[in-house]
């Protein structure tokens, strides 16, 4: 039994079952977009962690930001003793949010915490109890987080009771037949049928649906969106947790359409993999919670915070979010010519950035999802030394999510594997 196994074993033997794992590969170390495992074999990174480590595993400059703050103290709670690095951080969260008015911020500890803090704000702002989400959208693991998610199997199935008055509409999926006209039909009908429009607080969406498939979600179906909170005094939540931090070629997903959300929750890419999570929204919707209402004992560490300055300087000095544009463009090279290759078993190509996605279907078909094709070609990368993720509401999305940093030369030599995994695993049909 080789060190890989022998960690899983123990593994298995020490975690519940529930947090299980996609690999039986651990980690010694890792550097940019590579990874090498107890047994000194590499891998390229495709996933990023999930959109974390957007400026790479280990990048110096982050790595010497946490080092010299470990120096000074690791945690004082920023509701008690505060640091400058947490206004610092916060007030460039708020000079980067795409929002014309005077914003605020406040930090919590992860995506889902920062997700269940808007819609605290929301309903504290407005009074109402309230909240739209979207159908294969999904917003984190606690309570209220899995009641926003669209999705059952594996988040919300047999969790639940979830928190009442969470109401779901579909998602514009031009390649599922779901157009703009639909989503926007659901709604008027949600407001008919079962909520009225007076009585909901925030309406929360990804711009580009994370573990649903990474659907982009059209310019002109947020505009409308937009026009619809305002009409009826909505908070406009966008869930900029996986797009944020340059993924999408912007820094935050929602300037690809120019239309302003009154609060972006954002996470992963915030701080190189040190944890940290923020809210920054309209300073009049941010400022209606009583004092003491939001916070948390981790809340905005000064590591995340360290980290956070550090990964915000990177993002401008390396030009990371031009470089995103470069890196899907890149990838869906490759893509194009894998899908001409295979054009019964990749059915649609797709990205926002460096936020890139390929669904497996059988027959060309988009309603015959492949899912077993897509579990057997994230292991038969990684028995290749390529890490891949797969996504989407019936697992058939392998999606593509690379450090902004990663050498072109590693997406070539990473594509040139899923290629021949994909031409192996189609000879086996």
């Amino acid at each position: 039994m080789n060190q890989n196994e022998q960690l899983q074993q123990r593994k298995l033997a020490t975690f519940a079952q529930g947090q299980g794992n996609a690999h039986s590969i651990f980690i010694q170390r890792a550097e940019n977009a590579e990874l090498w495992d107890v047994e000194g074999r590499r891998y390229i990174d495709f996933g990023a962690g999930i959109a974390v480590v957007n400026t790479g595993h280990c990048h110096p400059k982050v790595k010497t930001a946490v080092a010299e703050q470990l120096e000074h103290f690791s945690h004082t709670c920023v509701m008690v003793t505060p640091y400058e690095s947490a206004v610092a951080l916060a007030e460039k969260l708020n000079e980067a949010a795409p929002i014309s008015t005077e914003c605020r911020t406040i930090f919590v500890t992860s995506g889902a915490e920062a997700v269940e803090n808007s819609i605290k704000i929301a309903r504290a702002h407005t009074g109402r109890r309230g909240v739209i989400a979207f159908q294969s959208g999904f917003h984190g693991r606690t309570n209220m987080t899995m009641g926003l998610t669209g999705k059952i199997t594996p988040y919300k199935k047999s969790f639940g009771p979830f928190p009442a008055e969470i109401y779901h509409v579909p998602f514009p999926m031009e390649y599922h037949g779901v157009s703009v006209e639909d989503a926007n039909r659901a709604i008027e009908t949600l407001f008919k049928v079962d909520i009225a429009p007076e009585d909901v607080a925030a309406l929360i969406i990804e711009p580009v649906l994370g573990e649903g498939g990474f659907y982009p979600a059209p310019d002109h179906f947020l505009s409308t969106l937009r026009k619809t909170c305002d009409q009826h005094g909505i908070v406009f939540i966008a869930d900029e947790i996986q797009t944020g931090f340059g993924r999408t070629g912007k820094m935050f997903c929602m300037q690809h359409s120019g239309v302003e959300p009154d609060l972006i929750t954002q996470a992963k890419g915030i701080a190189g993999g040190i944890p940290i999570a923020a809210v920054t929204g309209k300073a009049s919707i941010m400022n209606s919670p009583h004092q003491g209402g939001l916070g948390g004992t981790y809340g905005g560490s000064p590591l995340g915070c360290a980290a956070g300055l550090a990964v915000l300087e990177v993002i401008a000095e390396e030009q990371l979010i031009e470089r995103a544009n470069e890196i899907g463009q890149r990838f869906m090279s490759h893509l194009s010519k894998i899908q001409q290759q295979f054009p019964d078993h990749v059915g649609h190509i797709r990205n926002r950035g460096a936020m890139i996605a390929m669904e497996l279907v059988k027959s060309g078909d988009p309603n015959q999802p492949d899912a077993p094709l897509t579990k057997s070609l994230v292991t038969a990368a990684a028995d290749q030394g390529l890490i891949l993720l797969s996504c989407g509401m019936h697992g058939n999305v392998i999606r593509f999510l690379p450090p902004l940093t990663i050498p072109m030369e590693l997406i070539d030599e990473g594509m040139a594997i899923v290629a021949d995994c994909i031409a192996s695993l189609s000879a086996q049909d």
